[in-house]
């Protein structure tokens, strides 16, 4: 079983910033690709950063110059640096993985999710 836990959401004022952390934690052999997702109710889950074992990043539109992805392979964690932060950023925001497990059966996990509130 492997599970991913959330941190660091929570509420800011515009143009703050957050740090966001997701760690794996379970029978992990690997873990691949990492993300971060978000969604606002009533909409579709969106992609907002993504980041592979090796480093390569990809960005939404929405978010680059903003947002920062990075990963610590050591403590199978991954994390979003947000600043210059927008009420439009207010969102559920959720991390994913593919996490090879100890016999080496591929999954994708979700994590349950950490609200992002921009507002003054």
């Amino acid at each position: 079983q492997v599970q991913l836990v959330e941190s660091g959401g929570g509420l800011v004022q515009p143009g703050g910033s957050l740090r966001l952390s997701c760690a794996a934690s379970g029978s992990i052999f690997s873990i691949g690709a990492m993300g971060w997702y978000r969604q606002v109710p009533g909409n579709q889950r969106e992609l907002v950063a993504t980041i592979t074992r090796g480093g390569t990043t990809h960005y939404a539109d929405s978010v680059k110059g903003r947002f920062t992805i990075s990963r610590d392979n050591a403590k199978n964690t991954v994390y979003l640096q947000m600043n210059s932060l927008k009420p439009e950023d207010t969102a559920a925001f959720y991390c994913n993985a593919d996490v090879y497990d100890r016999s080496y059966r591929l999954y994708n996990v979700w994590g349950q999710g950490t609200q992002v509130t921009v507002s003054s």
